[in-house]
């Protein structure tokens, strides 16, 4: 049977298109219509909705924005929602709430299906270049039967037991890599503001124990104040609102992420959302900026 394809957008676009060019016949649906025909291209079918894709394939994979899109693209809360998703395993590779996704995967189960946890971690170069790395909760044979299929868009797949936990492990790499990011950013605001050479810093610390794939990519963004999107602000408060929210259910502390939290709503204030994260640079700025002796 054909693999399913719902959700081309910034990651799922080139995510499909690793399938597509590794030859899984793939059938896909995107609500902008416009967005499928790079999939056409690549030899994947279009549907002509997310029932049709469900119908003609087995493994479905969803990279959608939030709870919200998933429950409307599958019917969830409808008449229609058992018939689109029974016999099929439903692949939320997205990052929302790990209580959604509890509900969800109970959801569809109870409707016929099965369900698998994938939430990715990495932005949109990962994705083109097929090197994420991927998450995996669910029923074991559900986990056996999508792991195969990710090889073209994942170098890693990485199982995490029962769904909620491959949600809960996506949300502490992203408390990791927020805190990460910011912490470079005003590492970088407090050199370029002392006068220092911007892109020696970039060398020292490119030569340094602290470097990293993420560091070299986002340090070089920094220096050139290049803002063009990888991961935007508006994803990334978004996760850190996610990550928040399990902390506080839980009990768990979380006093980095908090200010984190701050900064980039400050940066969504300014009018920065759709700019790569390390435009977080515009709220530690505006700081400086209001208050020189700070």
């Amino acid at each position: 049977m054909d693999v399913g394809f719902i959700g081309l957008g910034v990651m799922g676009s080139p995510m499909a298109l690793n399938l597509a060019r590794a030859g899984t016949p793939l059938v896909v649906w995107n609500r902008t219509a416009a967005k499928s025909e790079a999939l056409r291209a690549a030899g994947a079918e279009v549907a002509g909705g997310p029932a049709e894709v469900c119908k003609r394939a087995r493994v479905v994979f969803l990279m959608l924005a939030d709870g919200a899109a998933i429950d409307s693209v599958l019917g969830r809360g409808t008449p229609g929602f058992g018939a689109t998703v029974a016999g099929c395993v439903i692949v939320h590779m997205g990052t929302t709430s790990p209580g959604y996704s509890r509900g969800l995967g109970a959801d569809v189960r109870a409707a016929g299906g099965a369900y698998v946890e994938a939430p990715v971690s990495g932005s949109r170069g990962p994705a083109e270049a097929g090197e994420l790395v991927a998450m995996l909760a669910g029923e074991p044979a559900a986990v056996a039967e999508v792991r195969p299929l990710l090889g073209p868009m994942c170098r890693e797949a990485i199982v995490c037991g029962a769904v909620p936990g491959a949600l809960l492990m996506k949300l502490s790499v992203n408390l990791f890599l927020i805190t990460m990011v910011t912490g470079l950013t005003e590492a970088f605001h407090f050199a370029d503001r002392h006068g220092l050479d911007t892109r020696q810093f970039l060398t020292v610390l490119d030569a340094g124990p602290m470097a990293s794939t993420v560091s070299r990519a986002k340090i070089r963004k920094l220096v050139g104040r290049d803002f063009a999107v990888q991961a935007s602000i508006a994803n990334v408060l978004d996760n850190n609102r996610l990550v928040a929210e399990a902390a506080r259910e839980s009990g768990v502390a979380s006093p980095l992420l908090d200010v984190c939290h701050a900064l980039f709503g400050e940066t969504l204030a300014l009018g920065h959302g759709g700019s790569d994260m390390v435009a977080v640079l515009h709220a530690i700025e505006s700081r400086t900026d209001a208050d020189p002796a700070a």
